[in-house]
């Protein structure tokens, strides 16, 4: 028996029965991709989502092995960057010539990065969730990276609750009497003195951005955590864990103030053309989570 004489049910024809389809391909497929960081290449586990569209004649299906294959020879044997994503979606696209117009793909994958300690020369890995992917339409290529960076959030409102009983505990120690300085320094320095802390939460920002094919996803890691002041560390001694305490307290934050912080920064980014991006505080007073999202304004307006 040959190839040829094989049945192949994808090409079965009908112009009334098979409607043409969005996008159809493969989901999650597993491969192993190659991220070249300071310290040299990695290779990493990671998972990639084919599509094309189906829609240039009544055709029951697509070839889904084509695209694996794609997938499998582009995407694992070179660097990882958006501009090998634009090849393999060209190689979708070449092989679909009679079927699709669109195709898309998208690798999911734990970026390790090495992070630095606030203050002493501690340093500790940290993994970042990253999904890199890129929209081909008849050749012309849009290029995405979205992350997600983990912080820290520090309730203004229970800040400022916070502060008042601190007043009002230090009004009832001394009252109206003439207090002494080393008296004072030393008890402010106890549980009596600071009889209240707010409260701060682990929170997410989720941001998804438009970029150049040769955008590389490590800027937009950074960009974020510089403009919320307050991610969370690996490695830490007790120098470290103050000046992480200071960051807390100097910059309070709400959902929508996060929201606002990276906006800000995202919009002075050039290389950033557009963006959509989401703030989680997975709060401690309550059960459920204080959440905010804000966009560009532009064709990024979900996930």
């Amino acid at each position: 028996m040959t190839k040829d004489s094989l049945p192949d049910v994808a090409k079965e024809t009908h112009q009334e029965k098979f409607a043409p389809i969005d996008w159809v391909g493969m989901g999650s497929i597993e491969l192993p991709v190659l991220l070249k960081q300071a310290d040299g290449t990695y290779r990493i586990p990671a998972r990639v989502d084919a599509k094309v569209s189906l829609d240039k004649k009544p055709s029951r299906g697509i070839h889904m092995s084509r695209l694996y294959l794609i997938a499998q020879d582009v995407l694992s044997k070179e660097d990882l960057q958006l501009g090998l994503l634009g090849k393999a979606t060209d190689e979708f696209l070449k092989t679909h010539l009679e079927l699709s117009t669109r195709a898309i793909v998208q690798v999911q994958f734990e970026a390790p990065l090495v992070r630095k300690a606030l203050k002493t020369a501690n340093q500790a890995w940290r993994s970042y969730p990253v999904v890199l992917s890129t929209l081909n339409v008849e050749g012309n290529k849009k290029y995405y990276v979205e992350v997600v960076v983990t912080y820290s959030s520090t309730c203004p409102a229970s800040a400022a609750l916070s502060r008042q009983l601190i007043q009002d505990n230090f009004k009832q120690q001394f009252g109206e009497q003439s207090v002494d300085f080393d008296v004072v320094h030393q008890w402010l320095g106890t549980t009596q003195g600071i009889v209240a802390t707010p409260h701060a939460q682990r929170s997410f920002a989720r941001v998804k951005a438009q970029v150049g094919a040769d955008f590389y996803y490590g800027d937009l890691i950074d960009l974020v955590e510089e403009a919320l002041k307050t991610a969370v560390q690996g490695a830490v001694k007790r120098e470290d864990e103050q000046e992480f305490a200071l960051r807390n307290g100097q910059n309070l934050m709400f959902c929508e103030d996060a929201a606002r912080r990276v906006k800000e920064a995202l919009d002075e980014k050039a290389a950033i053309i557009d963006y959509i991006a989401e703030f989680s505080h997975v709060e401690s007073l309550h059960p459920h989570n204080a959440v905010s999202m804000i966009s560009k304004g532009g064709e990024l307006r979900s996930f």
